[in-house]
């Protein structure tokens, strides 16, 4: 062996240095006392290698004795059981067969049947261990990703065959953009099949699920024996952690029941039983139910575990007159058991449920007017309004004061943003619209009501072609979009000054300022905001890491009695959709502005416009909105999306409950059958009132006549007021000139323009204007139930087998 160099006699040793005699002063001023920030530093740096190589020990040490504690915690008795989803990813896959080869163990098996759920848990006293396996459907969306939200465990069945169809495939995309627990491939059949036919099967199933589960094994499900390697497999393999459940303490139930309240029935208190996980669950937070809201709860109950390795038994034989006093007995001790209450809620250390802010409209500086004072005002205006007859000489300051018939007639109401904000298509299409109104309402008048045979008439037929004929127009506004970015045609019928009065010109969009106080909506006033979103999130991460957290623990079988359920809730559980229950951090129930960044899924190419109504899995929530797109940039400003571009990533703003990140999102679009098509998926970004969106709009405009570096500019207004409203904006061209307006040329909107370069004939002269836009408060919690989606042939190439 080599040993360590070591210096010889002969090696130069140079004085230390002192660092002069302040040190020493110092040094001798504190007294010997050394800092407390200083301290460790200098510890670790003054440890030896064999030291260090310790400390590294012990650290990798800890850390495999705590992923070892969590599995062996996971299933055994003093933790929740092993939860196993099924998830059938093809037709032809029953998860009947693969239950009763689970079911089928000689291990000393407790089987123990859940009621219509369909599902069962599975006790082996032997092995420590204990299971519970719950079937899904997978057409079943929202089963299914609810149900994939808590479980330990996925096990996808796939067909021998052909792996998984369209509806499996759907239901990967989702499942994966949520986030995917650890998950088993099985695959049960395919012994009818002759040998070769066998090998080629799974050949080129191996080959189809590499691109998805890479590094994954195919377990066959034909006999008990590879039924047990499964569950040995399901047991040993490494966790999957989701971030947003780990904080949060959630619960699946194992059986519920509903007690009405004394003034109505459609209301009152769900009790509901299952075990902890996650974290440790205080009585005093809120919970929510997936898909029906937030609740309060009242009390937390420890009844007997059903599933219990080792259940209480009665030694000793007894005479019958003994058996009915231990009976009497053992039923009053169980009956204390019941009863038995862990903790109840604290009226004055409870989560409020309040989500909403309630604004007060004499909070301010000054009053602002309500809307009946603004009518009658207006009315006012109306009614003295007059025409004024200017004298000749009248100077143009004296004729400022003057009203104008024109002008005070095209005023407009500040609210009515919508109107002002509409595109000439979009008026367009209002006006057809209301001619095509007028014209059914003549011919209702003219025609007579008759009766017509069903093989004349083809309503379905008819309604697809108004769907088809709706897409085209949007197809051709989002190709006009791209071709033409935000650009807008002037309206001769409303001057351009009125027309766009709430937009500002900016001399550059990266810096120029923009107050985020400035002219917020009043919806503003509904919502909360943090004075630091991050320092709050890492306060509140950091207090989940310490568990200083008391109530319930994780792996407890416990009841919950939460506060003022619908009675609905009772009804979906009764059949048989999963109930799953979160608890929800400090301040998760309010409402603020939620800011998702997102990417267009590749299975959807349909065109996807701002404000339309979307479907939203943000976490454990579901809920509509109608959001905004914007641009994700590292600047403070970003630019409004009129779509959701297939190309890059977009910021989705929405009004929400307060979510704190790490947290997926899914982002789907109802279409007219009922069936959810998923669109974008992402993750939350940050909860963010102040983020600037602004919507752009350019007012183009072509030369005229060209000169050196002059040029008459026209098309882009058509009056002279308007040119010498916007004389400060600056203009640009797509070739990337910039200039301003000199003045105007005639009464129909020319005007000179000077640029830094000659004008080529061919470009074109923009005007950018700018505005701030908030998104609507459209918040819907209640999402409805999607229509199954309807299976088509499989996606996995067609087997080739070699002929003999």
């Amino acid at each position: 062996a080599v040993g360590a160099h070591r210096p010889g006699p002969l090696k130069q040793q140079n004085k230390a240095h002192k660092g002069g005699k302040h040190s020493g002063a110092s040094r001798r001023r504190a007294g010997g006392r050394v800092p407390v920030k200083v301290q460790p530093r200098r510890r670790l740096r003054d440890l030896s290698r064999v030291d260090r190589r310790h400390q590294a020990l012990q650290l990798r040490r800890q850390r495999k004795e705590a992923v070892l504690a969590e599995k062996r915690s996971l299933g055994s008795r003093d933790g929740p059981p092993h939860l196993v989803v099924l998830v059938p990813l093809h037709s032809r896959a029953i998860a009947h067969n693969t239950f009763c080869l689970l079911q089928s163990q000689d291990c000393a098996v407790v089987r123990v049947d859940e009621g219509k759920a369909g599902g069962f848990a599975l006790l082996c006293p032997r092995l420590k261990q204990r299971w519970r396996f719950v079937p899904t459907q997978a057409g079943d969306l929202h089963a299914v990703l609810d149900l994939a939200k808590v479980a330990d465990s996925l096990l996808f069945i796939l067909d021998p065959t052909d792996g998984w169809d369209s509806a499996g495939e759907h239901c990967l995309s989702c499942l994966f953009a949520q986030g995917l627990p650890s998950y088993a491939l099985a695959v049960p059949g395919g012994a009818d099949l002759p040998p070769k036919k066998r090998i080629d099967a799974r050949k080129k199933l191996a080959r189809a699920i590499e691109k998805r589960f890479p590094e994954a094994k195919l377990f066959p499900l034909n006999t008990e024996q590879e039924a047990s390697l499964l569950l040995r497999h399901l047991g040993t393999q490494k966790q999957r952690h989701l971030a947003f459940r780990d904080r949060r303490p959630h619960l699946l139930a194992y059986a519920a029941e509903f007690v009405p309240s004394q003034e109505c029935d459609l209301v009152g208190t769900l009790k509901v039983s299952g075990f902890i996980r996650g974290q440790t669950l205080d009585v005093n937070s809120l919970v929510h139910i997936v898909g029906h809201g937030d609740f309060q709860m009242s009390q937390v109950d420890a009844p007997p575990d059903p599933l219990s390795l080792n259940p209480r038994v009665v030694k000793g034989p007894k005479t019958s007159q003994d058996m009915d006093i231990q009976d009497s007995v053992n039923g009053s001790e169980e009956m204390e058991e019941d009863v038995k209450v862990l903790m109840k809620a604290d009226p004055n250390k409870q989560e409020s449920l309040q989500s909403e802010v309630v604004p007060d409209p004499m909070e301010g500086e000054q009053t602002w007017p309500t809307e009946e004072e603004l009518q009658e005002a207006e009315a006012s205006l109306k009614e003295n309004r007059r025409v004024v007859k200017v004298p000749k000489g009248t100077s143009k300051y004296q004729a400022a004061w003057i009203v104008d018939d024109e002008e005070g007639g095209s005023e407009k109401d500040d609210d009515d943003e919508e109107d002002y904000d509409m595109d000439d298509d979009m008026i367009e299409e209002a006006v057809s619209q209301d001619a095509e109104s007028s014209e059914e309402e003549a011919a209702e008048e003219e025609c007579e009501t008759m009766t017509v045979s069903e093989c004349l008439r083809d309503d379905q037929y008819d309604e697809k072609v108004e769907e088809d004929e709706q897409m085209l127009e949007r197809y051709k506004q989002e190709r006009m979009d791209e071709m033409f970015p935000d650009e807008v045609d002037t309206p001769r019928d409303v001057p351009a000054r009125i027309r766009f009065q709430k937009y500002r010109g900016l001399k550059s969009f990266r810096t120029s300022p923009w107050d985020p106080k400035e002219n917020l909506p009043r919806d503003y006033a509904r919502i909360f905001q943090f004075q630091d979103f991050s320092r709050t999130r890492k306060n509140l991460f950091r207090q989940i890491a310490k568990e200083e957290t008391e109530g319930a623990l994780v792996g407890w079988y416990v009841t919950l009695h939460v506060c003022n359920v619908p009675a609905s809730v009772m009804e979906s559980f009764k059949e048989g959709k999963p109930l799953i229950l979160f608890s929800l951090l400090p301040h998760e129930q309010k409402m603020s502005v939620l800011n998702f960044l997102v990417r267009r899924h590749p299975s959807n190419s349909e065109p996807v416009r701002a404000k339309e109504e979307l479907i939203f899995h943000c976490g454990f929530r579901r809920f509509r909105a109608s959001p905004l797109f914007s641009q994700h940039t590292s600047a403070d400003k970003h630019k409004l999306e009129r779509f959701l571009r297939p190309d890059a990533a977009l910021v989705v703003t929405v009004y929400a409950p307060i979510t704190f990140p790490p947290a997926s999102v899914l982002l789907f679009k109802q279409r007219s059958n009922g069936m959810h098509d998923l669109i974008a998926t992402g993750s939350l970004l940050s909860v963010d009132p102040d983020r600037l969106v602004i919507k752009r709009l350019a007012l183009s405009g072509h030369p005229f006549k060209i000169f050196t570096r002059t040029a008459v500019v026209r098309y882009m207004f058509f009056n002279r007021e308007d040119v010498m409203w916007f004389k400060p904006v600056e203009l640009r061209t797509k070739w990337g000139r910039r200039g301003h307006i000199k003045e105007p040329l005639g009464t129909h909107g020319h005007m000179k323009c000077h640029f830094d370069g000659q004008l080529k004939s061919q470009d074109t002269v923009l005007l950018n204007l700018y505005k701030r836009v908030f998104p609507k408060w459209t918040y819907d919690p209640h999402v409805p139930e999607p229509v199954p989606w309807v299976r088509s042939e499989s996606t996995v190439p067609p087997q080739e087998v070699e002929m003999d």
